[in-house]
């Protein structure tokens, strides 16, 4: 084997190694977490409808999946749909707001307002509007998602350098050109940290004022004392709203590989 090879070999070694430990690290630190729980509640008999232990929530976990699943199918569509529908709006009016001060002055008022109203105070008024359905709990799904969107869009949309401009322009490329081009792949990053944020922040509006779903299930085990299933709707919920983040940044590595995020994932850190 000639030294090229040994140096490819090793470097190929290393990487897989490096990759390893990413997935390593992170179920190390939540079983070390899982371990400390799970003595503090032996050595200090705290009794189980107060804290319970992680190996009875996961006991009851496993018996209750199929009730589980059953509702979280309900909160995972409120959830979806309410996303789908703060993206559906949210980059559409970003780009408009970035495309006139008239308009970006008209319209933040407005949104400034609805994200600061408690959405907690806006679901029951959706109820009496909409009815127990899904309706209400995907508007308040969509109005929590709905602001880190449309915001990240916009300063991403604005993030274009004047000297990128001026090329552009020099290229003699028309308004579509610049944007499609050149505007639109560099407020990417930006576009996707928000819809990361969304995607953490869905699954609270779905939850908000359910009758049928996880949030439902929450309020009957928390007035029927049942802890250890509380838990578990907490763990499967938690569960729901971490495969969301990661699709969506399995998404972004797909789309920006090339930006300085993922790149410095690839290093051993960034000192």
């Amino acid at each position: 084997m000639t030294m090229a090879q040994q140096k490819l070999q090793t470097d190929r070694s290393g990487r897989i190694g490096v990759k390893l430990m990413r997935l390593v690290t992170p179920v190390a630190g939540v079983l070390v977490f899982l371990a400390i729980w799970q003595a503090g509640v032996m050595l200090s008999r705290v009794p189980a409808y107060l804290l319970p232990a992680p190996t009875e929530i996961a006991h009851t976990f496993i018996d209750e999946f199929p009730r589980l699943l059953r509702h979280g199918w309900f909160t995972t569509y409120e959830m979806l749909l309410g996303y789908l529908l703060a993206v559906a709006i949210a980059i559409p009016l970003a780009i408009a707001i970035t495309s006139s001060q008239r308009f970006d002055e008209f319209v933040m008022p407005t949104m400034l307002f609805f994200q600061v109203v408690p959405k907690v105070a806006i679901a029951p008024l959706f109820l009496v509007w909409f009815g127990v359905g899904a309706m209400p709990k995907i508007l308040v799904a969509f109005l929590i998602s709905f602001f880190p969107i449309v915001i990240d869009a916009a300063v991403g949309l604005r993030s274009m350098s004047s000297e990128m401009m001026d090329l552009a322009r020099s290229m003699g490329a028309s308004r579509t050109q610049i944007f499609t081009q050149f505007r639109l792949p560099t407020s990417l990053p930006y576009l996707f940290s928000g819809l990361k944020v969304a995607a953490t922040l869905a699954i609270a509006g779905a939850v908000v004022g359910e009758f049928v779903g996880l949030g439902y299930l929450l309020l009957v085990t928390n007035s029927n004392m049942e802890t250890a299933l509380m838990f578990s709707t907490l763990v499967g919920l938690t569960f729901i709203g971490l495969v969301f983040f990661y699709s969506v940044e399995f998404l972004e590595s797909l789309l920006i590989p090339w930006h300085v995020t993922h790149r410095i994932r690839e290093e051993s850190g960034t000192m």
